[in-house]
């Protein structure tokens, strides 16, 4: 059984607010902590001493948030991305910074976010900054594909653990109306009202295995980033799988979930289905 979570630390101000989302999302659930810190082999570094010296920073931190948590530390060597996927496939999550010590600052998402949250065996967390406010909201981007099932699974647990609200998110962008076509427009007009009703019936035996957690949905006419940005301005967490319903089978993160890390400031999970549950 899965019992812990894994953080990825670097000493970056995003690492540590991914090691305090971490420590707290392991006391809410119950799960022990686990703290990896990868050395590269980088030339003029102190080696092993440095790592150790991360591993027992973050471990001091997070004993000292979460008493009632088991904290380990395990130091890696080698590459940073094949590591942390490597630690994924025994893990319930990882938890990541949006970027580390050598991210740039422009880029909400940095490229070893990014590639692990595309390959990785579980949920991948991407933190951005310490949480300053608390909504007791967890946003779901659910869509009834294979990756937002998963997803929407994951954000049932967050919101059980949180006693959170959990909203439901279905945006479908219609193709443009033409003030000319009016046959065309009709058609459109009524595979728009056929999509909104199903994403409502899709939601209700979430609600029926659920009854414990108050689940709310809605249903918008516009393009899911631009919908999911608007929810997270008032949502402790953000969940969505790692590809929808119009992602390509070689994409390893679809447009959506990319978009939405790059563009969310709070923390953000992008959620793929087990190998077992994967068509």
């Amino acid at each position: 059984m899965v019992s812990h979570i894994v953080v990825g630390v670097d000493g970056s101000a995003p690492a540590t607010a991914a090691l305090e989302w971490a420590a707290a999302d392991a006391q809410r659930r119950g799960l022990d902590l686990r703290i990896v810190h990868v050395c590269e082999q980088l030339p003029h570094s102190d080696g092993i001493e440095s790592c150790t010296g991360v591993l027992e920073a973050a471990a001091d931190r997070a004993r000292w948030l979460t008493s009632e948590v088991k904290v380990a530390t395990k130091p890696l060597r080698g590459n940073v991305i094949g590591n942390l996927i490597a630690q994924s496939e025994s893990a319930d999550s990882m938890v990541l910074g949006s970027r580390g010590l050598g991210g740039f600052a422009g880029m909400m998402a940095g490229s070893v976010g990014l590639a692990v949250a595309g390959h990785a065996a579980g949920p991948v967390v991407i933190v951005r900054d310490p949480a300053v406010e608390r909504y007791d909201t967890v946003v779901v981007g659910y869509d009834g594909s294979d990756h937002s099932e998963a997803a929407m699974a994951y954000a049932v647990e967050q919101a059980r653990a949180r006693k959170a609200l959990l909203h439901v998110l279905f945006a479908w962008q219609v193709p443009m109306f033409s003030p000319y076509a009016v046959t065309y427009n009709s058609l459109i007009e009524t595979a728009m009202q056929e999509e909104m009703r199903a994403a409502r019936q899709r939601v209700e035996p979430w609600r029926t295995r659920n009854p414990d957690v108050d689940i709310s949905d809605e249903q918008r006419c516009a393009h899911p980033v631009t919908a999911l940005i608007e929810a997270a301005r008032s949502a402790d967490l953000v969940v969505v799988g790692s590809r929808g319903m119009g992602g390509l089978a070689s994409a390893v993160l679809g447009s959506v979930s990319q978009g939405v890390l790059n563009h969310v400031t709070c923390p953000v999970a992008i959620v793929r289905p087990s190998v077992k549950e994967t068509p």
